[in-house]
């Protein structure tokens, strides 16, 4: 059977006809360029998997390059996270780097400009600056200084570089075209005063330079070949490329930016201004919370990096923008877990059964199977005793035919044990079920073989013993935004549509096969959902995360409403 060929998406039919038209393969050179100003979200994900996944293809170098030329917003904390979220998705880089690496050659090369003429220092406010701009469809003015002499223009960019001016005073411009259709092309600022500790040069500079002034030329000195954006930069590779026209030479190579459009999630925000927001307001515990889009929220939540990396795979690269329904990245992790996870029990809603003709302090130790999907994965023990714990909503008093649970009179089979009788149940004053009473078959354990343990019953409940059971805090995560789009609203707030059931905190019983459960550890809790030990587990006192039900039930929501 031949193996199926997978087409290539856009980027790589540009990769290819520029190896057709004479790149060598040697030549290929990607990076990933974040800004250290917030941690990475699902969005940076799919950029993450295009560039280092072609670094893979191509057998190419990728180099993981920190754009940081803001210290105001930039912390040593977000160079450290976005590292670990790299190498938790399973990337290694070529070459660490850091825009700061070149900012004594990128003020080296701005010194050239000026002196050719294609840079000035301006001296007006910064809202001087865009109201002389123009419009898209008026072309804007000259600044009054736009022709200072070369000499001036020299002598204030160094004192501008020591120090001698405050913040605002004045900016260094580019000198291209006041008329340009393009506004990003109407003399951009390449580099404002800032008077603030950089997290690497610490007090070295004053002066710091602007994105599409670093992006560029750092692409080229680290002779990146493909430099891979995403569609809201389309209009500034223009500027990409009047910069590098300035200073490239032939016997280098020559970037090339590309564009590939967003993968909005539905269901959340990815702007980090409003995710910092979340933060800031006590909405979430973190940057980390199991319930924010970030890369180490989904790795606290039990996500596994190869669930990403399917989700990313599946929703391609493409030019046009749209948002993906977070129901298709629940399925990649729900696949991936229902391969990997043990099964095991656990009782979130109590309710206790007693089962009366089972010996009083009797126990014994039933064989149940880790996961019918890898057999590899053997079985353990699990402890049945007369008392036991089942899910409160597995039983009614009375229930229709299609109630395939337990009710007075009828049978289940309990999970790798017996079939049990409901025959009374207890009550308090106010009608709560506080106890329900059981007679079993002892001749009807599971995979014992007998004639009565074959025995058909429709339902099958999950269970774990009383004496032996563990508590632990059980964490139910479910969305953060029970509204689609929820920044997408012009007349409302997006903070509006925080999900107020966000986060469900229980005590929760478990089999104790789980009292040595390790942080990072994932389960399937059987007929639950798929869970994993929270980074705020001690030995002492366990902790839970629901990564995600064990069906999608949003869809069913959706389709109500």
């Amino acid at each position: 059977m031949e193996e199926e060929v997978k087409s290539l998406n856009f980027i790589e039919h540009i990769i290819e006809e520029d190896l057709e038209k004479g790149y060598s393969k040697e030549e290929l050179r990607f990076r990933f360029p974040p800004e250290p100003n917030g941690y990475l979200h699902i969005g940076h994900a799919s950029s993450i998997c295009l560039n280092f996944g072609l670094g893979e293809k191509y057998n190419a170098p990728v180099n993981l390059r920190f754009d940081d030329t803001n210290p105001a917003k930039e912390e040593k904390e977000y160079v450290e996270a976005i590292k670990r979220d790299v190498e938790w998705l399973g990337y290694e880089w070529e070459s660490e780097r850091y825009a700061s690496d070149y900012f004594q050659q990128l003020y080296d090369w701005a010194v050239e400009l000026i002196k050719n003429g294609k840079a000035y220092v301006d001296s007006q406010t910064s809202e001087e600056i865009a109201k002389q701009k123009g419009t898209p469809t008026e072309p804007g003015t000259a600044s009054p200084y736009r022709d200072r002499p070369v000499e001036e223009n020299l002598r204030l960019f160094e004192a501008m570089k020591n120090g001698d001016f405050k913040e605002g005073e004045h900016v260094l411009r580019a000198k291209i075209d006041m008329a340009s259709t393009n506004m990003l092309m109407r003399d951009p600022v390449m580099y404002r005063v800032l008077h603030k500790a950089h997290h690497r040069t610490n007090t070295d500079w004053c002066i710091y330079p602007l994105y599409d002034w670093t992006h560029g030329e750092s692409d080229y000195i680290e002779q990146v070949s493909h430099s891979l954006c995403t569609l809201e930069f389309l209009p500034h590779r223009e500027l990409y490329d009047w910069f590098l026209d300035q200073l490239v030479s032939e016997d280098r190579l020559r970037p090339k930016q590309r564009e590939f459009a967003r993968r909005n999630l539905s269901h959340t925000v990815v702007s980090k201004r409003k995710l910092l927001q979340l933060v800031e307001g006590g909405h979430v515990s973190g940057w980390d919370d199991p319930r924010m889009p970030t890369i180490s929220g989904l790795r606290r939540r039990g996500y596994t990096p190869e669930s990403i990396r399917n989700f990313t795979d599946t929703i391609g690269i493409a030019k046009r923008e749209n948002v993906v329904d977070v129901s298709l990245l629940e399925f990649h992790i729900r696949e991936h877990l229902n391969k990997i996870a043990p099964r095991v029990m656990a009782v979130l809603n109590p309710l206790k059964l007693v089962i009366t003709n089972y010996g009083e302090g009797k126990e014994e130790w039933l064989d149940a199977e880790n996961n019918p999907e890898d057999e590899s994965a053997g079985s353990r023990k699990v402890p049945f005793s007369r008392e036991l714990y089942i899910e409160q909503e597995d039983f009614r008093e009375e229930a229709n035919r299609k109630f395939f649970r337990l009710k007075l009179g009828g049978e289940v089979r309990l999970k790798n044990g017996y079939i049990i009788k409901a025959e009374s149940c207890t009550k308090d004053e106010a009608g709560n079920i506080l106890e329900v009473q059981c007679t079993y078959d002892p001749k009807s354990k599971s995979g014992s073989g007998t004639e009565e343990s074959l025995r058909k019953v429709k339902g099958t409940l999950h269970w774990v013993s009383i004496p032996h059971a563990i508590e632990a805090e059980v964490r139910l995560y479910d969305r953060l935004f029970n509204d689609p789009t929820p920044d997408s609203h012009k007349d409302k707030d997006f903070m509006e549509f925080v999900n107020p059931d966000s986060l469900t905190k229980l005590t929760g019983y478990l089999e104790p096969s789980l009292k040595n459960a390790q942080i990072g550890d994932r389960f399937q809790f059987q007929r639950l959902g798929y869970f994993n030990v929270d980074l705020d587990s001690t030995k002492d006192n366990l902790v839970f995360n629901r990564t995600v039900t064990l069906r999608d039930t949003w869809a069913k929501l959706d389709q109500k409403s």
